[in-house]
């Protein structure tokens, strides 16, 4: 790996990593080489394939997930491209050293961070400017028959959401009705 391109930050959550490409900027605006294959699977210790790119756009306070594939499980490459998120990864991986822990990480256009989320956790993630463009590429392809859903706001994992005093999450009825920490499949 190029140190100068590419910044790997462990969380709390065991390979789990927020990825900060190097920003190259001057008076006419910047530059970033958001994905390089080579780069990230140096930086991470494994060669990683992608198969799948997403694109969410969602308006403040909205919140997705806490999703995951009990088949097909993916790994991934989060990111914004415009506005803001608090971006949410629970390890549910019952051999993992960090299992039932989460971790939340602010990614937003301005600080180009990424965060990687390898197979195995289940995802989400709360809009917290007036609107936000979500990216991420995923290692296994969607599908549909195979998905969970960990409920958002369960008390045993316990995820300190930021939403102001008053407000709830705006969210489809599958995510409301997600399963509690003790009902929702594991790996």
């Amino acid at each position: 790996m190029n140190p100068s391109k590419l910044q790997l930050t462990p969380t709390d959550i065991h390979d789990v990593f927020v990825v900060e490409p190097k920003v190259f900027g001057d008076e006419r605006g910047w530059f970033t080489e958001s994905f390089n294959a080579i780069d990230f699977a140096n930086a991470i210790g494994s060669n990683i394939s992608f198969v799948q790119d997403n694109h969410s756009f969602s308006r403040q306070w909205t919140l997705r997930g806490l999703h995951y594939q009990l088949e097909q499980t993916q790994g991934k490459l989060v990111r914004v491209v415009s506005g803001s998120v608090f971006d949410v990864a629970v390890d549910i991986r019952q051999d993992s050293p960090t299992y039932g822990k989460w971790v939340g990480v602010e990614l937003s256009a301005e600080n180009h961070k990424q965060l990687w989320i390898p197979p195995g956790l289940a995802h989400g993630f709360l809009v917290l400017s007036e609107t936000a463009e979500f990216l991420y590429k995923t290692t296994d392809y969607y599908l549909p028959k195979s998905e969970a859903c960990l409920l958002w706001n369960d008390q045993t994992v316990g995820i300190k959401w930021p939403l102001p005093a008053g407000i709830s999450p705006n969210m489809n009825a599958k995510d409301a009705a997600g399963l509690s920490w003790d009902a929702a499949p594991k790996f």
